[in-house]
């Protein structure tokens, strides 16, 4: 599990693709003070698993299903990543639960300055809608955000300076893709509701139910 908050930019040095997936290779320096082979890193949101640890890099594998379904596909040699290892237990938690599972693409509609933050405006499909709501978290690029606003198309989130200066997030423009992670804790409940609707003949969640598990 992860917590969203970025501790390194890495930079992308190999990818290597082919019919049973990718090797990618990233170099970093912070990442890899106790990186052992096996542990996981989010990049860019998406967890991987370490399978070579190296001085100044660490390579990992990306199956076919992680290619199709987040903006790893995009990169190449010379992009930037978002880099975070899995929480350790007792370790500060800063951001929200971030399990490194994307949940779809989401394209940046608009960027504008507010105050001393700047406002992303990002288009996501449709069926990620109902689990994104205002001031709820959302990651973006692995990076644990609150959602400002939601729209018909999208929602809206404002960067503060450093959060802007220690992600990929300054190097990203209007039409440019990011991975989208709902929050986790918000699709359990979802779908916990409406089974619930569903075995109480559509009634959901009532006074009389409550009463009778002792509420």
């Amino acid at each position: 599990m992860f917590t969203g908050i970025i501790e390194e930019v890495g930079i992308v040095t190999k990818l290597v693709g082919s019919s049973s997936g990718a090797l990618i290779t990233i170099s970093c320096k912070k990442v890899l003070e106790d990186l052992q082979v096996g542990d996981s890193v989010a990049v860019n949101g998406v967890c991987l698993t370490a399978r070579d640890v190296r001085n100044d890099s660490f390579v990992a594998d990306i199956m076919p299903e992680t290619l199709r379904s987040t903006t790893l596909s995009e990169l190449s040699a010379g992009k930037r990543v978002n880099l975070e290892r899995a929480l350790k237990v007792g370790g500060r938690f800063g951001g929200h639960m971030v399990l490194g599972h994307v949940d779809g693409v989401g394209r940046i509609l608009r960027t504008y300055p507010e105050g001393n933050a700047v406002v992303f405006e990002i288009g996501v499909p449709p069926e990620l809608m109902k689990y994104i709501v205002p001031k709820g978290s959302v990651a973006v690029d692995g990076i644990s955000l609150t959602v400002q606003a939601v729209s018909i198309h999208g929602f809206s989130v404002s960067i503060i300076p450093h959060t802007l200066n220690a992600t990929v997030l300054q190097y990203k423009n209007q039409g440019d893709t990011v991975n989208i992670e709902t929050d986790i804790i918000g699709k359990y409940v979802r779908e916990y509701l409406l089974n619930l609707k569903e075995s109480t003949s559509g009634k959901g969640l009532t006074a009389e139910m409550l009463k009778s598990y002792g509420f």
